[in-house]
C-alpha cells in the first residue's frame, strides 16, 4: 500500500528540537507576546515548568507538513485541536494517514487525520485536512512527489 491510497500513511516528518529563537521569532510572526512563551521565570510563576510553543505554532508545523506534501493551493480545509504543551526541547513527529480518495475530474480530493507527536509520546495536536490535488501532481511517480511540490506545483 502507497501513502497515496485509502488508509495509507504519511511519510513522516520532524521538526525540532523546537528552541527559545523559534518560539520568539513566532511571536514576532504572530503578534502573540505573551510572555508565557519566552520568559522561563513568568512561565514558572504561572505554574509551568518552563515556556512551552503558541498552540499556533504546532499547527504551522502541521500545516506545513501537509502544504509540502500537497502543495499549498491544494488545501480546502484545515482543523486542528490541541490536547497539551510543546516544551523547549521537544522533538515533534508530524504523522498522517489518508482517510478518503476520491477521483474528480481534475484531480483528486483527498480527506487526511493528522498527528503531531512530542518525543515524550504525547500526541499534542490531531487534526484533519481535506485537499484538492491536481492530478499532474497526484499522478506523479513516488520520487517526484517532493520535488514536484517543492517547485509550488498544486499551489
Amino acid at each position: 500500500m502507497t501513502w497515496k491510497q485509502t488508509g495509507g500513511a504519511l511519510p513522516a516528518r520532524v521538526f525540532g528540537p523546537v528552541t527559545s529563537e523559534m518560539l520568539v521569532k513566532y511571536s514576532g510572526a504572530s503578534g502573540d507576546f505573551n510572555p508565557i512563551h519566552y520568559d522561563k521565570d513568568y512561565a514558572v510563576a504561572a505554574g509551568y515548568r518552563g515556556v512551552f510553543a503558541q498552540g499556533m505554532f504546532q499547527a504551522a508545523l502541521l500545516s506545513t507538513f501537509v502544504a509540502d506534501l500537497f502543495g499549498s493551493g491544494a488545501v480546502r480545509r484545515f482543523a486542528v485541536k490541541f490536547r497539551d504543551q510543546v516544551w523547549l526541547g521537544a522533538i515533534l513527529t508530524c504523522a498522517g494517514e489518508v482517510t478518503e480518495v476520491t477521483p474528480g475530474e481534475d484531480g483528486v480530493r483527498v480527506a487526511v487525520r493528522l498527528s503531531l507527536t512530542s518525543d515524550e509520546g504525547a500526541v499534542v495536536v490531531v487534526g484533519d485536512a481535506e485537499l484538492e490535488v491536481p492530478a499532474r501532481v497526484w499522478d506523479a511517480p513516488p520520487v517526484a512527489d517532493q520535488a514536484l511540490m517543492s517547485q509550488g506545483v498544486g499551489s
